[in-house]
């Protein structure tokens, strides 16, 4: 393997990382990956959901190694600020060797310095400016590497790791070599905590290395005389050939966690797109086994289209100075590499999900298991707006309608986890709730503030300096939603976010006149942690000469009224027309049945003992239940002319009464 200089003294050191701080004036501070979403759509068939339960299962798989991933104390005691990767592999054999210069602050007085490694990899030396140095290995998957001297507080310092093995026999499953059509690939996908499987690291979420250099060499050609090409982060650098070898260099300036450092040898064809990206181009850099080639070409174009919707929706790419792209691998789905996704398949929905994590999982990362819908719920809406920009808003209706009817499904079901919640990977990466419920929040916190105040929102979410290239929580998100709109939203995120359930309608409507049409809506609840959704309700009358008028009720109280101005003579009243509420089981009661329900009556109201109730011949009431507040069921019996509310306690009661028109609302006062 051809070796680089390294630094032989701490002030040369020292020089050369400051230089590579100044070359790059603005290393920031970068994400989690997270995880990788297979989430793919037949756009002909409009059947958004086919593979949401492979999403679920592959990124449920993924998870399991975080989850049961604990932070490794022992490596805590210094920051990480540069790697240099020198790696040798032969695509034809599962095996690796390298050297890994690794270059760290120290957080305390350090006199060792230990790396995560799985023990089957096999270290040969330690070096440290030409002094060898002692180490030792032990079964915890640990490194640990004895300093010559004491290395004090905030200095920096470097040392270089060789090693060798197979990183298959780690169990892992984050290095694979194999073959597609018969030629040789290794490929590797590191989950967050599989990089120790294949290379010296440092496997902690909260230390990122500010800069990497990868050098991959392997051989030239492949047994059939077809050139290999090498895929990493960042930009590639040069090819240099040196007999049979020829190894490959990229480098990457911006911060990187462990995991996110991926790298792929096989005989590629390599093909390019164009962003224009507003005067300031940069490449999408496709890498496709030679059999895919046809459907790639075919498939990828779209990328631009998509990559130029996200820049003008958000903020420029959030690695514009290097690149983007696509490097397929035998994996059946795709993985947010930053600057290059690894892709299983070519699919624009695919395409979209993993191109938007560049943005929402990569730039910003979750910082917690509970916070997982910023990643997965964000992503999944940016899909959906591929839908909306692309082709246009019927089909985006329909993917709306998809989202819900999922999410429906099951009465219950918050997007934010519980502590508990965090131990199941079932449920962390639930479809229903994390990806779709999550996306659907999106939708309408969209709009309730309106579209300028809800992307504006997001932008500032995007380049708030705590959280680029760095990590949020939900409340983080909040606080800057309200500040960028000046809504108290409070009350919003309780309902949809926090909380469980979603609400259903029963709208009355009648219009007494020409110009003028009443409207009464109610709702119940689906579960018992939220007495009462706010949100904007969407109405569209329909003329007898289909004419059409689009309401947005705010809605605020049950059985709240509202008298609304129309031209023409309403027929026909739709609720929730483009899907842009989360609720079923949603009634329409057109005027008769509207004259039925004013007809049906309780008193007196408010009451302390007893109500009557006094029904019109023509009303059949079937059963009759009394709810308070938050949801819970008091009473239930089938018709009877008067109930004891004496034992109930005081407050403000729902009376749902099913009937043979349908359900009716009506609301007592307990006094």
């Amino acid at each position: 393997m051809q070796k680089y200089d390294r630094f032989t003294t701490n002030s040369v050191l020292l020089t050369r990382y400051i230089a590579l701080e100044k070359k790059n004036l603005t290393l920031m501070r970068i994400p989690l990956l997270t995880l990788f979403c297979l989430l793919s759509i037949n756009l002909f068939s409009q059947d958004f959901n086919e593979t949401l339960d492979e999403v679920r299962v592959a990124e449920a798989k993924s998870a399991l190694n975080q989850i049961m991933h604990r932070a490794n104390l022992n490596t805590g005691n210094y920051d990480l600020k540069y790697h240099r990767l020198e790696l040798d592999l032969d695509p034809s054999v599962a095996f690796i060797s390298g050297d890994i210069t690794t270059y760290f602050e120290a957080k305390d007085n350090m006199s060792e310095i230990t790396f995560d490694l799985s023990s089957n990899m096999t270290v040969s030396q330690v070096e440290q400016r030409g002094d060898v140095l002692g180490f030792t290995q032990n079964s915890n998957d640990e490194l640990v590497v004895t300093l010559p001297v004491v290395q004090n507080t905030g200095i920096l310092d470097s040392l270089t790791i060789s090693y060798s093995g197979n990183p298959i026999s780690s169990g892992l499953g984050s290095f694979v070599q194999q073959t597609h059509n018969g030629d040789p690939t290794i490929w590797t996908l590191s989950e967050p905590y599989g990089a120790k499987a294949w290379w010296p690291c440092k496997q902690d979420l909260i230390d990122k290395i500010d800069s990497i250099d990868v050098f991959i060499t392997s051989p030239q050609f492949n047994p059939t005389d077809e050139e290999y090409i090498a895929v990493s982060n960042g930009l590639e650098q040069s090819q240099i050939i040196n007999g049979d070898d020829k190894t490959t260099h990229f480098r990457h300036r911006y911060p990187i966690p462990a995991y996110l450092i991926a790298i792929s040898v096989t005989n590629y064809e390599v093909y390019s797109h164009t962003v224009p990206n507003n005067g300031n181009p940069f490449e999408i850099v496709n890498y496709v086994y030679p059999e895919s080639l046809a459907n790639a070409q075919a498939s990828t174009p779209v990328t631009v289209d998509i990559m130029d919707l996200f820049i003008n929706l958000f903020e420029a790419y959030p690695y514009e100075n290097e690149k983007y792209g696509h490097a397929e691998f035998g994996f059946g789905g795709g993985m947010e590499h930053t600057t290059v996704s690894f892709m299983g398949a070519y699919g624009r929905n695919l395409i979209a999900h993993e191109l938007a994590h560049q943005w929402f999982g990569n730039k910003i990362t979750c910082g917690s298991w509970k916070d997982i819908w910023l990643n997965e719920g964000f992503a999944t809406y940016l899909s959906g707006l591929v839908f909306e920009n692309l082709d246009g808003n019927s089909v985006f209706t329909i993917w709306k309608q998809q989202r819900i009817n999922s999410i429906t499904s099951q009465p219950g079901g918050a997007v934010y986890l519980t502590d508990i919640d965090t131990t199941n990977v079932g449920r962390i990466f639930s479809g229903r709730l994390t990806y779709n419920k999550g996306s659907m929040v999106l939708h309408m916190l969209r709009k309730k503030l309106g579209d300028a105040n809800f992307f504006q929102a997001l932008k500032d979410y995007l380049s708030t300096p705590e959280h680029a290239y760095g990590y949020a929580k939900t409340e983080d998100f909040i606080a800057i939603a309200e500040t960028s709109s000046g809504e108290d939203l409070t009350e919003f995120f309780d309902d949809w976010l926090f909380n469980q359930g979603y609400p259903s309608y029963t709208v009355n409507w009648n219009q007494s006149s020409g110009s003028d049409i009443t409207i009464e809506l109610s709702q119940t609840q689906s579960h018992p942690s939220v007495s009462f959704f706010e949100a904007p309700v969407p109405i569209r009358l329909i003329g007898a000469l289909g004419e059409e008028q689009d309401l947005v009720l705010d809605h605020t109280s049950n059985m709240q009224q509202f008298v609304e101005t129309v031209g023409f003579e309403v027929v026909d009243v739709l609720f929730n027309p483009e899907f842009d509420i989360i609720s079923i089981n949603n009634q329409v009661l057109d005027v008769e049945a509207f004259e039925i329900e004013r007809e049906l009556i309780i008193f007196p109201n408010p009451s302390s003992s007893g109500i009557n109730i006094q029904k019109p011949e023509t009303l059949e009431v079937e059963s009759i239940a009394i709810y308070n507040a938050v949801g819970q069921l008091l009473f239930t019996s089938e018709w009877t002319e008067r109930i004891d509310v004496s034992s109930f306690s005081d407050g403000l009661l729902f009376i749902r009464f099913q009937t043979d028109k349908g359900i009716i609302n009506k609301s007592l006062l307990k006094n």
